[in-house]
């Protein structure tokens, strides 16, 4: 399977192409993508990158921390909340360059197979179960990484969206099921 020349989570080309062709902008993506919309989350790296010049993980670990939050702070903001979503992001960077010597890709490039991956995404600051499983789909569904599809999950997910209609779709489906979710607990 051929990688992709766009993944199509926000409205911006540019941070459709970026988080499809480098790993590390796909990662900072996913750990930005809490209490913001999908678009604004993914489309965070590309800002980061217009504003300091650069996605590499070894330079943003060793970036000033106010340098940092400045740029996360520009108008329009990378993330609602700036400052702590800037250290999320150069936590991420530093333990990917020390990890894995700035090369994000060999998170799955050199994991010996799901469960591998499981403990080498989950391993990530702030990566959590959903973002496990969401990184996992997108791997699997997208990339074809073998390891990522023995543990991506079977229900649709964001590793499904392939346009800007099935991210509209997605995002619907989203909403209706948190909707269901709420109303049951309600009851």
């Amino acid at each position: 399977m051929a990688a992709p020349d766009r993944l199509y989570f926000t409205d911006d080309d540019d941070a459709c192409r970026l988080i499809a062709t480098d790993p590390f902008a796909l990662l900072v993506g996913l750990a930005l993508d809490q209490q913001v919309t999908v678009q604004t989350a993914f489309a965070g790296p590309q800002k980061i990158k217009q504003r300091l010049g650069t996605l590499d993980p070894k330079t943003l670990a060793g970036t000033d921390p106010e340098q940092l939050a400045a740029a996360f702070r520009e108008k329009p903001a990378v993330h609602r909340f700036p400052g702590s979503m800037a250290a999320r992001v150069q936590e991420l960077a530093a333990f990917v360059a020390e990890e894995y010597g700035g090369d994000a890709a060999r998170l799955w490039t050199e994991a010996r197979g799901g469960d591998d991956l499981r403990a080498r995404i989950s391993a990530l600051p702030g990566f959590g179960e959903m973002k496990v499983k969401t990184l996992a789909a997108v791997l699997a569904k997208q990339y074809g990484i073998s390891a990522a599809q023995e543990i991506a999950p079977e229900h649709r997910t964001l590793g499904d969206v392939t346009s800007a209609q099935g991210l509209a779709e997605y995002q619907a489906a989203k909403r209706a099921h948190k909707a269901a979710q709420r109303a049951k607990a309600a009851r």
